[in-house]
């Protein structure tokens, strides 16, 4: 009897005895009947380790938009990490910090994402994207992820930090070695190659912005430029701060965007009624690309430690209470999401959660949204046809979900 097909006291039972540390065979391929379960029968799930995992898109809501719920994994990464450069730099990022570190990071990348400076990208952008499918053309085919997905937001994230073209060869290879150390469970080759990937990245960044401090960019377009320069005010980040949080909008640009391109078209080649839909009104494609980021979200958990005593759905947790956000879960909450397992590329409201919620709302959201559209878009406007060609392979994570390979053809 497979997942899909559980009676109701089989996915009570997956529910009650679901662990992220030993996850249950299929999770990877798909998690989502497993969510089903948790939601339906344990929604403020206690796993073995005594932390929670949140299912519910409403608990999962009002965890994202409470100060009393911290960002800080210093606690909880110190045993997983040890004094290694990945715990120097994931408890550095802006993603995993409280005030008033996050408030100092986020306010400056925030203003080099501003209205005026994604206007002045989108044209790089389209003739990117159009590069690429030149190529995908000569060959009549593509691996979705290696050929087009992941090399959009690693030129992308490379020119926004004036990373030289010659250099961003090895930008992918780090971005997925330091991001899959955040995997529940970690294996010591995986720490080994994640310590070295923050230590080699950290490596070429100091060359590169005492090169940048010599020759100062334009701060309302050279990110690097703006992240030495600081605010008006003064206020600056210390150089460890500036090596890491280079590391992280690379990381965070990275995996959002090739997971939210190659998740989109896997879903439309899945769904054809819905790719038709969309080929027959391209105009569509905004409210198909958050319905991608529903649908398949890129991230689909999340971390958050009580700061103190707090209720979560009606019982009271302690301090220090880990909490694990389930965002692809929520994200299929029937009770916000009517028929959450149909992909409706027209779906209104759309209140997904693919970028976090409350003050840790992704920065990178609405530059991740216009890679999304012009790369997804550009690619149905040109190949009036396109098919799956072989087997796809799964990125095998459970905290970020998406392909390592999705080959295609034109027809």
């Amino acid at each position: 009897m497979t997942a899909k097909t559980w009676s109701d006291e089989a996915a009570r039972r997956a529910a009650q005895s679901f662990d992220l540390v030993h996850l249950p065979p299929g999770f990877l391929d798909d998690p989502y009947p497993y969510y089903h379960a948790l939601r339906r029968f344990d929604p403020v799930h206690r796993m073995p380790d005594g932390s929670l995992l949140l299912t519910r898109y409403a608990d999962v809501v009002a965890v994202y938009k409470d100060r009393r719920f911290s960002s800080d994994k210093k606690i909880e990464f110190k045993p997983k990490f040890g004094d290694g450069w990945l715990y120097v730099h994931h408890t550095s990022s802006l993603v995993f910090n409280d005030p008033p570190l996050h408030t100092r990071v986020r306010r400056l990348i925030m203003g080099g994402l501003n209205p005026r400076a994604l206007s002045a990208l989108e044209p790089k952008l389209i003739a990117l994207v159009d590069r690429l499918l030149d190529a995908a053309a000569a060959r009549g085919g593509m691996d979705v992820i290696e050929d087009f997905a992941s090399a959009i937001p690693i030129q992308v994230i490379g020119d926004l930090l004036g990373v030289p073209q010659a250099d961003r060869g090895p930008l992918r290879g780090w971005s997925l070695l330091i991001l899959g150390a955040l995997e529940p469970v970690l294996t010591a080759e995986q720490l080994a190659t994640g310590n070295k990937a923050v230590a080699d990245f950290r490596d070429y960044l100091i060359e590169l912005v005492a090169d940048r401090r010599r020759h100062l960019g334009d701060p309302e377009s050279d990110m690097l430029s703006r992240l030495i320069i600081g605010e008006a005010d003064g206020e600056k980040l210390t150089e460890e701060e500036l090596l890491q949080n280079c590391i992280f909008l690379l990381n965070a640009g990275h995996e959002t965007t090739t997971n939210l391109i190659g998740n989109g078209i896997a879903a439309l080649l899945e769904n054809p009624q819905e790719l038709a839909r969309l080929r027959a009104d391209p105009t569509l494609i905004k409210s198909a690309v958050e319905e991608f980021l529903r649908y398949e979200s890129s991230n689909q958990l999340g971390n958050r430690r009580a700061a103190e005593a707090v209720e979560i759905a009606g019982q009271t947790y302690p301090e220090g209470t880990l909490i694990t956000l389930g965002i692809g879960a929520a994200n299929r909450d029937p009770e916000e999401f009517p028929n959450p397992d149909r992909l409706d590329i027209t779906r209104a409201p759309n209140r997904h959660l693919a970028f976090g919620s409350g003050m840790h709302a992704c920065a990178g959201m609405t530059l991740a949204r216009l890679e999304g559209q012009i790369a997804i878009g550009r690619l149905l406007a040109r190949f009036p046809k396109i098919e799956r060609a072989g087997a796809f392979k799964r990125g095998g994570r459970a905290r970020f979900r998406g392909f390592l390979s999705y080959p295609v053809t034109f027809k």
